[in-house]
């Protein structure tokens, strides 16, 4: 197999030459993305003795995602089969790529990515603040992606196949910090198995450009807009199935018991008069059978996520 790694370059002049010094030679094209960077990394790599480095630059700065697609679209020109995405920062060890490749090569899934929460004595390496938010975020990810089996999403150390890239909308993808759960929730509406692989978490002295308050602002509404837009494709358009049912049925009876109930207790508290037995139940009965729907649905989203295949 054909394989490539990708790098989206952008303020990693210090670490670039050392990141190309480490890859194997297994590896055949070396794609080096000059994000538009003030530091010229490009120019750094292209400096670098090795036939397999190509130094792509782009005029405007596009983000890691748009510089990653842009990597994707030139290693499918050049026939590849499975395209590696790795930083140039230095925190991606090119010793496990034997690791993240083992399941692509062997057919058993279509996009295999880091996940630096297996390896229990490495994380007391990980920030906090890191460890909080990547667990929440993980969940929200899961629930968005419907890939109910992967953990870290923001872990950038990946690798896809080419079924997989000629099955997305590259075009659609977003090109900046979102990139990576944007992928996952991509790969879920298309029904592409993912697979987690452990690995140790590596911190330099570089500083996140992603930062917690940037996760809040930016990622709930686009995770948001992908879940919405993963159920509605996933059980409404390309199929419809028991899940289907139980959401038509279980959002409105929840949101009715909920304002119904919401409105009997603000008119009670306003008026001094306790509601009847019978009103209560108005507005109980439809939340906890809707709520109940909803879990349904929410055991059958996970049953069906999709499957790592048998190897070929």
């Amino acid at each position: 197999m054909k394989i490539a790694v990708i790098i989206p370059c952008y303020r990693v002049s210090r670490h670039i030459e050392s990141v190309l010094a480490g890859i194997p030679q297994t590896i055949h094209h070396i794609l080096v993305v000059d994000d538009c960077c003030p530091e010229r990394s490009g120019e750094v790599a292209a400096k670098a003795v090795d036939p397999r480095i190509e130094v792509i630059r782009h005029p405007a700065n596009k983000g890691v995602g748009g510089a990653v697609v842009t990597g994707y679209v030139r290693a499918l020109e050049l026939g590849c089969d499975i395209c590696v995405k790795m930083d140039g920062d230095g925190q991606m060890d090119p010793a496990e790529l034997p690791r993240l490749l083992e399941p692509l090569i062997s057919g058993r899934v279509d996009y295999t990515k880091g996940n630096r929460f297996r390896h229990l004595p490495q994380l007391k390496t990980m920030p906090p603040v890191r460890l909080i938010g990547n667990s929440a975020l993980s969940f929200l990810v899961k629930a968005a992606s419907g890939q109910w089996g992967v953990m870290d999403p923001t872990n950038g150390y990946t690798a896809i196949h080419r079924r997989a890239l000629e099955e997305l909308d590259l075009g659609r993808l977003a090109e900046r910090y979102f990139f990576e759960s944007d992928m996952l929730i991509q790969l879920g509406m298309a029904g592409l198995p993912v697979e987690d692989v452990a690995m140790p978490a590596r911190y330099g002295d570089e500083e996140s450009s992603l930062s917690v308050a940037r996760v809040l602002r930016e990622f709930p509404p686009l995770l948001l807009k992908g879940f919405l837009k993963r159920l509605l494709f996933r059980y409404f358009v390309s199929d419809f199935t028991i899940a289907s049912l139980y959401l038509l049925i279980g959002v409105p009876l929840l949101g009715f018991g909920l304002v119904e109930g919401i409105g009997q207790w603000i008119a009670s508290v306003a008026s001094g008069v306790p509601r009847t037995a019978g009103t209560v139940m108005l507005a109980a009965m439809p939340t906890i059978l809707g709520f109940q729907l909803l879990l349904q649905a929410i055991a059958h989203d996970v049953q069906s996520a999709p499957r790592a295949r048998p190897p070929s």
